[in-house]
């Protein structure tokens, strides 16, 4: 069993109706680029992703197990320093978009440092007073990255 890296948790800025946070992971910048803006590598610890090219403009989904496909697009890459994504996951509504809708998404960016031992990695999702439920998406989206970054922390470090 890999040691995984001890981050702090999530935190939610009711203000800014945003969601951040920040990690570190023993691994390099190019490993965890590839694990954060390559298609089959974000798989591999978050939603399936399917898109239709690459870069920003891309377009497709990113699939969980029940509970469906959401709407995805890259909004901005700088390899292997950012990837900014769009996303219409809208937790407090019953269904899925079948589009992405820019008026009710938020958008989520990954931001990579090299630090003494491996990356930084800072992630912060915002526009949620766009959708339903602006402080129930908050919290769920906040243990959300707090569950899927520690799948990513536990699936870099073991392969580093």
């Amino acid at each position: 069993m890999v040691n995984m890296t001890s981050n702090p948790e999530s935190v939610v800025d009711d203000e800014t109706f945003s969601v951040r946070r920040t990690i570190r992971i023993a691994a390099s910048v190019d490993k965890v680029w590839r694990a954060v803006a390559e298609p089959e590598h974000v798989s591999r610890w978050f939603g399936v992703v399917a898109l239709d090219g690459i870069g920003a403009g891309a377009t497709g989904t990113m699939t969980f197990p029940d509970y469906g496909a959401i709407p995805l697009r890259i909004e901005a890459i700088d390899e292997p320093n950012l990837i900014t994504y769009r996303w219409g996951n809208d937790d407090a509504q019953d269904a899925r978009p079948e589009v992405l809708d820019e008026a009710t998404s938020t958008v989520f960016t990954f931001t990579l440092e090299p630090v003494d031992g491996g990356t930084q990695l800072t992630v912060v999702e915002s526009g949620f007073e766009r959708t339903s439920a602006p402080l129930a998406n908050l919290e769920s989206h906040r243990t959300g990255w707090n569950e899927e970054l520690d799948k990513l922390v536990a699936l870099v470090e073991g392969e580093a």
